[in-house]
């Protein structure tokens, strides 16, 4: 079991920066990615980024490619996710989660955290 805390959201203005971390605990080892995801009002959830555990290899969406970097502390088992050139239709909530080696996708989430950009 894994575990993950996402936090990091607030409002800013169009243009502006944010940066989302999320923490891992338990068997941590076991992890094979992480992924941000996030989902505006009646929306689906949509990709964001992943970025694999060992090796740091990493995915973006389109719509947010050059704009976002994924990142990962092996030490601090956190995954960060700097937001840049921030656009109202980034606004949603975004969702940390981790997929383990057992070949079962993203199967651990965290609670999710608001971002908020304002035009």
């Amino acid at each position: 079991q894994v575990q993950v805390i996402d936090s990091g959201g607030g409002l800013v203005q169009a243009g502006g920066s944010l940066r989302l971390s999320c923490a891992a605990s338990g068997r941590t080892f076991t992890m094979y990615k992480m992924g941000w995801f996030r989902q505006a009002p009646g929306k689906d959830r949509e990709f964001v980024a992943t970025i694999t555990w060992s090796g740091g290899h990493t995915i973006y969406a389109d719509s947010v490619t050059g704009r976002f970097t994924i990142s990962r502390d092996n030490v601090k088992n956190t995954v960060y996710l700097q937001m840049n050139s921030l656009k109202p239709e980034d606004t949603a909530t975004y969702y940390c989660s981790a997929a383990l080696t057992d070949g079962r996708g993203f199967n651990y989430w965290g609670q999710g955290t608001q971002v908020t950009v304002s035009s």
